[in-house]
Order: C-alpha cells, then structure tokens, then sequence
C-alpha cells in the first residue's frame, strides 16, 4: 500500500501537483497566449527553499506551480531540468568551509552552553558529490530559465555557463545552459520563443547584496536595472509576448535578517564594567559604552574614526551569524566585531530600501509599458507578515511557526510558494481577463523534520 501511495504522489506532482480543476469552471486563457510558457527569476522562480534545491522543491517551484495552472487554459506541458533523487545541493554562505552544502532540516542541536533545541541542520557537501547534482537532468527540454542568485547583468554573459569555478560563474546556470560557454540565460529564452513569460526581476540583485551584509557588494543602479528589463523583458513585449512581472518585498519582513535583535548582548554590571574597562583603555574606543541589560552587539563602520562603534535601532544581524560566537566567546564585544558579511548598519540599510524603493517604481512603470500584469509581492508579503489564511490554515512569516518559509528564514517552503503563485494567478486573470484556476498545491510541503 506505501508504494502505491508514492506512486500516486509521484503522479500528482507531475499531473500539476494534483490541483483538479473545479466541476462547472471554464478556463480561460483571455486575451493572453499560454502555449509556450517559460519562466525566468532567481532563487524564487527556481523553488530555492531551506538553503538549497532539490527534485521536490523544483517539482513545486513558483514557476511551475503557476505554469501547471495556465496548462488548463491551452498551456504547454512546463518542462524543467530536475535534480536527482537525494538531499539536494545549495551554496553555503561560509564557503572557506565548504561551496556546498544540504538543505537544512529540523533536528537536534546542541549549542556551546550544553542545551539541545530543535534547529535547522545541514551538512557539508563535497565538490564531487555537488557536480553529481549540478550535472545531472535532462536539457533537451525545458522552460524554467530561472537560475538562483543571478543578477540581472548576468543574463547576457556567457561565462556563467561555464562549469563552476571558472570566472566565478554560477553553478546553477552551467546545468541549464545548452551549449555551455556560449549560451546565456537570455539566449536560451529567446531559442524558446515564448508566448508568455512568468518573470521575477530584481530580487535575487537585492538580496544578494542583502543576505551577505552588503560586503564588498553593489546593487544594480535603477538606470542599469530599468536597461536590462528593457533588453530582457521589453524586446520580447516588441514582438507581442505577454507575461507576469513582480515587484519585490522590504528586506524587514524576512526572519533572515530580524529574528537576531541587534541589542541581543544582556549584560550584567560586573560583564559591563569589564567591558567599559577594557574600552576605556584606548582613547580611540572609549566612545562605546556598555550597560547593564540589552546591549547594542559591536560592528564595523568606516565612518566611525575608530573604524567601529555599537549597534543602534534600525540595523540589523542576518541569521548566517555564527551563534555560538555570540553566545559563548563574545563575539561581537570584545576582540572580534561582528563582520560586515552578517550585518546590515545605517548606510547599507538605505542603500537597500533606495534599491528596492526604486526598482519597484521601474517594475510597475514597465510593465504597464510593456503590456504585462504585475503580482504586487511587496504588498502581499505585508500581508503574510500581518497573518493570511489558506487551506483551512493560517500563515505567517514568523521564522519556523509561521508555516510559510522555510528554515532559510527567507525562501519560502513549498506552501508558502503556492501562496504566491495564486497572487501571479490572480494578477494574470485580472490583467488579461483570464479564467484560470488556483493552486491547492494539497502535496506541497511545509517544514520537514529530519
């Protein structure tokens, strides 16, 4: 009987993640042409989640949990390049330990003080067994162009489809390209010669600089960002393609970068005075003061003469933190601040919400110029973050609990990708007067226990 239950499981994640189309409705695809979709994004469109991608998490990626929708409106079969079977593969944000690692599950964690909690886990992977993944699935067809963290500068330059390692490409595009070291993800889109494009633009450039503290990093200028929509997305509207564009979400509604206060230091007096005596002892820190309770944690600042200063309302320390650090060695306060890769201050925090602020006035402007619907996700995740219900049930962005991402504590898990995909189902019908039907996505996953 189990392996009949799988078997059926297997058959509803192909059969459009088992979504039946209601007695009495009539799809319709409106005056938009849903027989050759393809998809083109990042880490969102690609079904990223926990850290890393593997085969279910692309079976019930954004993009195909819409594209598996427009199928009943005279779509095309939506066609990707699955993982294998197995624990799947994501980038580690601490690559001196390793390129790779798996996606995080709950588990069991001992911390430095002793005390075990359930938390994400995951595992180093090595770069042989990661080429097993990254050289696997079938290219000859496929409609899902997105391709996790690359900009929008990218999809014009083929070096990312060079294997991984060379000019610091992208592992994740090399797997897709057709013709390595020539293609671009723009290229192959055009070679698909779509009818409809479901697109999400501009996010993995804001977060990229975002989930990495803004290190050394820049974003896009709107200038650069609006040429590249024109050159990507606004020749294929020249030629009377259709699509879906969405806006992106402030950095503040991700656990990623708010579930670590940045006064999280409580002190005691005597931890206190050791501190201010340590400081005081050069004139150059002794601007920095601590007090008895929460404690702003120490961070660099090139404005700051002394090169650091402590944290103040408004910055924030994103989750990838060594916590044990933090707990047990004083990291932070004394000896070592916190680096600039796990903390957003004054200056990096305007420099993202100008970005985000200004790439979303560009994306609304361009697609009402190019004719396409816009899926407002800067909205709807407040929306999410205030409390939604779907399914009987409710949903949150609260990091874990909340049901709605995952243990990334920025990508969704694959409810919380069904979710969106109606908001791109909703914004699809009412821009081309379409007729066609909502995700249940009743297989999709939540968060996994190991």
């Amino acid at each position: 009987m189990r392996k009949i239950g799988l078997l059926f499981s297997s058959i509803c994640i192909v059969l459009t993640a088992c979504t039946p189309e209601p007695k009495g409705f009539e799809p319709d695809a409106g005056s938009a042409d849903f027989s050759n979709v393809i998809a083109l994004g990042g880490s969102y469109m690609a079904g990223y989640q926990d850290g890393g991608l593997f085969l279910k998490a692309q079976e019930n990626s954004l993009a195909a949990l819409v594209a598996n929708q427009l199928e009943y409106a005279n779509g095309n079969k939506f066609h990707q390049v699955l993982l294998p079977q197995g624990n799947g593969i994501g980038l580690n944000s601490k690559p001196w330990e390793s390129n790779f690692v798996t996606p995080s599950k709950l588990g069991n964690k001992t911390d430095c003080k002793g005390v075990t909690s359930i938390s994400p886990i995951k595992s180093e992977v090595s770069d042989i067994v990661a080429q097993g993944f990254l050289n696997s699935g079938d290219k000859k067809n496929n409609n899902n162009l997105a391709v996790p963290f690359a900009s929008i500068v990218d999809y014009t330059n083929p070096n990312l489809s060079l294997s991984y390692g060379v000019n610091n490409n992208n592992p994740f595009f090399n797997r897709l390209a057709t013709n390595p070291g020539v293609s671009t993800i723009l290229s192959e889109a055009k070679d698909k010669k779509p009818s409809f494009i479901i697109s999400w633009l501009g996010m993995d450039d804001v977060y990229n600089y975002a989930s990495k503290g803004g290190a050394n990093l820049s974003i896009p200028s709107p200038t650069v960002f609006e040429q590249n929509l024109d050159l990507i997305l606004g020749n294929f509207a020249k030629s009377g393609v259709k699509g879906v564009m969405a806006t992106i979400p402030d950095f503040r509604d991700f656990p990623f970068y708010t579930l670590i206060p940045y006064n999280n230091a409580d002190l005691s007096q005597s931890q206190a005075d050791s501190l201010n005596d340590t400081y005081a002892s050069n004139q150059l820190f002794n601007h920095i003061r601590f007090t008895t309770g929460k404690n702003g944690f120490v961070v660099g600042d090139p404005n700051e003469l002394s090169g650091f200063r402590k944290m103040k309302e408004g910055e924030y320390i994103t989750i990838s933190v060594p916590t044990d650090s933090l707990k047990c060695y004083k990291y932070g306060l004394l000896v070592k601040v916190i680096d600039n890769r796990y903390s957003l201050i004054e200056s990096e925090v305007k420099v993202l919400d100008d970005a985000i602020n200004n790439y979303n006035q560009i994306i609304i402007k361009k697609a009402t110029e190019y004719g396409f619907a816009v899926a407002d996700m800067n909205q709807y995740f407040k929306k999410v973050k205030a409390g939604v219900k779907w399914n009987g049930a409710d949903f949150n962005l609260t990091f874990v609990s909340g049901g709605f991402l995952s243990l990334d504590g920025y990508h969704p898990n694959q409810k919380g990708y069904a979710l969106i995909a109606n908001e791109f189902i909703k914004a699809i019908n009412t821009k081309y007067k379409a007729n066609v039907p909502y995700t249940t996505c009743k297989l999709c996953d939540g968060v996994l226990f190991n």
